[in-house]
């Protein structure tokens, strides 16, 4: 495959949509004629994130649901994008990844282009478009793909949270915020929990915790699978960059919670 040459004016510049949408491509698959519809289709929920004194913290359940079947046990819905962002999905699964692989190539190719890496801002409002340009598919086939972005500022040096709605509008939280069928239940919790100036201990375990009980209020949601070994899936983005949080210790922290629980007189 040669490299496509474009007239002074027109280049595409570091905008890899751009010059996906120069060459005839289509960035985000329209799913016509795929016989999506809201029976068929995957979703996956719920993903939180909340802000640290050193950063943020990022986690997702890991059930995907088709009706009321389980479609899978053991789907990320965090994902880094680079060394200071990450990006975790609710919604329709097969749009969502589709995304989520565009993103992390979009920024890739911006830094490669340009020589430096985009601003957590820039990145933010790039992924506005990518969520904006699945609404025909979100209306279309009820294909929603509702992303939360956060990251770490290293220019301002503090962790940053991006939310977005179904027709791409951004929004920037302060504290923490969640999307999915659960995310109500673990914003409840988080903002029970959340405060000012948080280690990391206290909001990984807050994050867990969170998610708990999401997946004790609601169906799709997917708790600790104890019998076999899956947990959710929670990462720290800082100064030091993106880290996914060791599934040991996860799984020590939902221990925890369902031994606590028990000994409240509650039954996991």
């Amino acid at each position: 495959m040669t490299i496509p040459m474009f007239p002074a004016g027109e280049s595409p510049g570091p905008d890899f949509v751009n010059l996906l949408r120069k060459v005839g491509l289509d960035p985000l698959p329209q799913w016509a004629g795929h016989g999506a519809s809201t029976q068929e289709t995957p979703h996956g929920t719920t993903v939180v994130a909340l802000r640290y004194v050193d950063g943020v913290v990022m986690a997702g359940d890991r059930r995907v649901t088709m009706q009321n079947t389980i479609a899978n046990r053991k789907q990320d819905k965090v994902f880094q994008v680079d060394k200071f962002s990450a990006v975790s999905i609710a919604g329709a699964a097969g749009p969502a990844q589709e995304m989520v692989r565009l993103f992390q190539t979009q920024v890739d190719y911006y830094e490669k282009i340009q020589g430096h890496s985009l601003s957590l801002e820039g990145k933010a409002n790039s992924l506005a478009q990518m969520v904006r340009s699945n609404m025909g598919a979100g209306m279309q086939f009820n294909l929603w793909v509702v992303p939360i972005f956060a990251g770490y500022d290293t220019r301002r040096n503090v962790g940053r949270i991006f939310t977005y709605d179904i027709t791409g509008s951004r929004t920037e939280e302060t504290d923490f915020d969640t999307s999915g069928s659960g995310g109500r239940d673990a914003r409840t919790t988080i903002k029970l929990g959340w405060r000012e100036g948080m280690g990391r201990d206290d909001a990984v375990e807050l994050a867990v915790q969170s998610l708990y009980e999401a997946a004790d209020e609601d169906t799709a949601t997917g708790g600790p699978d104890v019998v076999r070994g899956i947990y959710p899936m929670v990462s720290v983005i800082t100064a030091d960059g993106y880290r996914l949080v060791e599934e040991d210790e996860v799984a020590d922290r939902f221990r925890a919670i369902i031994e606590r629980k028990s000994a409240e007189g509650h039954r996991p």
